[in-house]
């Protein structure tokens, strides 16, 4: 009797020829994902990764000039001799993503790349996944600081988001506690996932976490306690704004009790300022019909950087964060699903279906009334 495979190990099996219907080609990672959501959205943006002068590199050009002209594609940097970054995503029907990734130019990026006059005029900075860029992690992660330094002395309100390293890699074996501590203090808005920081922070308790449960899908454990500790870490160690992204289950936040130090964060600080003072939210996702899940947190925070830039409070932007995020859900590849910000806030106001929160949150209590924004509030909040 021969043993019935399920989820992926049913179709990734030697030999077995599988019908997966047509491609789809689209640029992706942090720059073009939350770059395009950003500029879906109806922002002005402008993206700067490093690529290759390779085919690759000249097809990446050409989509993000096909999405918003040279304006939006000026930015990119182009590195004579060194092949583009790629990445195979296979995205089966209900099975979590799997990423098969070549790093290629993301490697030798370095804070040279940005000159001072591209930030000219800008009002925020986002970098996202230094894991997969060798040069950020190697020497302590003096690069890193470096580069989001750069950023921040320009008067940039600077965000920083994260990707889980292979743990066999040498970016799984760096020291990322030492790195953050060295990078956080310049800054602002800290967006990883959960267990993207549960894994560099507090490598051990992730294993043993994993080893309890018996799966790496942590996500369904970040109870109100833990989210509670690692984000008043993250707060000590120099960010203003702590959003941790939880998948299915929701978009977490917590900011600093300092209203001087949120008011120094740069262009982007946010305008009702008394609202964003010492606060913990926590918001569930919107009900779809999902498609695909590739580019889901870039979308999102994209969601909440619009938001931000928009001036709203903490409970609207949390909310136009996770709207976003299900938008995008709604179709397999990274950017297409997400419309204007109007759009989104109109399906908001129709009355959009949410999840049921499935954290243990214990003391928290829900948003109510008639002015319910959808949002559980922290037990320190009144």
């Amino acid at each position: 009797m021969h043993e019935m495979k399920e989820g992926i190990g049913a179709i990734l099996v030697p030999g077995k020829l599988v019908d997966i219907g047509a491609a789809v080609i689209a640029t992706g990672g942090a720059v073009s994902n939350t770059g395009l959501a950003l500029h879906r959205l109806g922002l002005r943006t402008k993206l700067m990764g490093k690529i290759g002068d390779d085919m690759f590199g000249g097809a990446i050009v050409d989509v993000l000039r096909s999405y918003g002209g040279q304006e939006l594609a000026g930015g990119m940097i182009v590195a004579a001799g060194e092949s583009s970054s790629y990445t195979l995503v296979i995205n089966p029907p209900n099975i979590d993503r799997i990423f098969l990734h070549c790093t290629g130019a993301n490697d030798t990026f370095t804070a040279a790349d940005i000159q001072e006059e591209a930030l000219i005029g800008a009002r925020l900075f986002h970098f996202g996944y230094p894991p997969l860029m060798r040069k950020m992690y190697e020497d302590g992660g003096d690069e890193l600081a470096a580069l989001l330094a750069k950023a921040k002395n320009a008067g940039l309100t600077v965000s920083l988001d994260l990707a889980k390293p292979d743990p066999e890699s040498p970016a799984g074996r760096a020291d990322w506690r030492s790195i953050l501590l060295k990078a956080l203090p310049q800054v602002d808005v800290f967006l990883p996932s959960f267990e993207e920081i549960l894994y560099m922070l507090r490598r051990e308790q992730y294993e043993s976490l994993a080893l309890q449960h018996g799966t790496n899908d942590l996500l369904p454990f970040a109870d109100g306690p833990l989210l509670r500790e690692l984000s008043q870490e993250l707060l000590d160690l120099g960010v203003s704004i702590v959003v941790l992204k939880l998948g299915e289950h929701g978009l977490y936040l917590r900011t600093t009790d300092d209203a001087a130090k949120l008011a120094a964060i740069g262009a982007a600080a946010p305008e009702q300022l008394d609202a964003w003072v010492d606060r913990e939210l926590l918001v569930p996702c919107f009900e779809v019909a999902v498609a695909g899940t590739t580019g889901a947190g870039d979308c999102t925070i994209a969601g909440f950087l619009a938001g931000l830039l928009k001036g709203l409070a903490p409970e609207a932007v949390l909310n136009g964060a996770v709207a976003v995020g299900a938008c995008n859900v709604e179709q397999a590849d990274a950017t297409s699903g997400v419309p204007a910000w109007e759009a989104v806030q109109q399906r908001m106001a129709a009355g959009w279906r949410r999840r049921q929160v499935k954290l243990e949150l214990r003391e928290w209590r829900r948003g109510g009334g008639s002015s319910d924004d959808g949002a559980w509030y922290g037990p320190g909040e009144q």
